[in-house]
């Protein structure tokens, strides 16, 4: 049986300025925008090459035993490109506040591409939900 990772809840407080974040600066598809039901209301988007999609949710009632995290405090989210420059380039084109390109160096995050593995770029959305971005040396299919 596989196990798929397809959907990550992100907290956000403005659906729609979340949705202009995602879907307009950083280029994700937007997969869905509905009323699930009465006063639910979710927007689903999928970042270019990705079977993972973010959902954004107003309205959804906790699972049981579960409580929502506060919009801004999902940290560690990592999305892959193969060229972490032109990513960087895109981003910023779109109006996204990214870090430079930095590596893991001998005294920590040190400015400009590493090896392999060991380039990444760290941007926030408008609630401060933190993304980082690793280049990978191919495709996932190809790993």
């Amino acid at each position: 049986m596989n196990w798929t990772l397809e959907v990550i809840p992100v907290p956000v407080t403005d659906l729609d300025a979340s949705k202009d974040f995602y879907g307009g600066k950083c280029g994700f598809r937007v997969d869905l925008d509905s009323e699930v039901a009465p006063g639910i209301r979710i927007i689903q988007l999928t970042p270019p090459g990705s079977r993972c999609s973010i959902a954004l949710e107003d309205g959804m009632p906790p699972a049981p035993g579960q409580t929502f995290m506060a919009p801004g405090s999902l940290h560690g989210l990592q999305l892959c490109v193969l060229d972490i420059e032109a990513a960087r380039a895109e981003l910023t084109s779109r109006g996204v506040a990214v870090s430079p390109v930095q590596h893991v160096g001998e005294r920590g995050w040190e400015e400009g591409k590493g090896g392999t593995w060991n380039s990444f770029m760290f941007f926030k959305d408008p609630d401060g939900n933190s993304w980082t971005v690793q280049e990978a040396p191919s495709e996932l299919s190809e790993r």
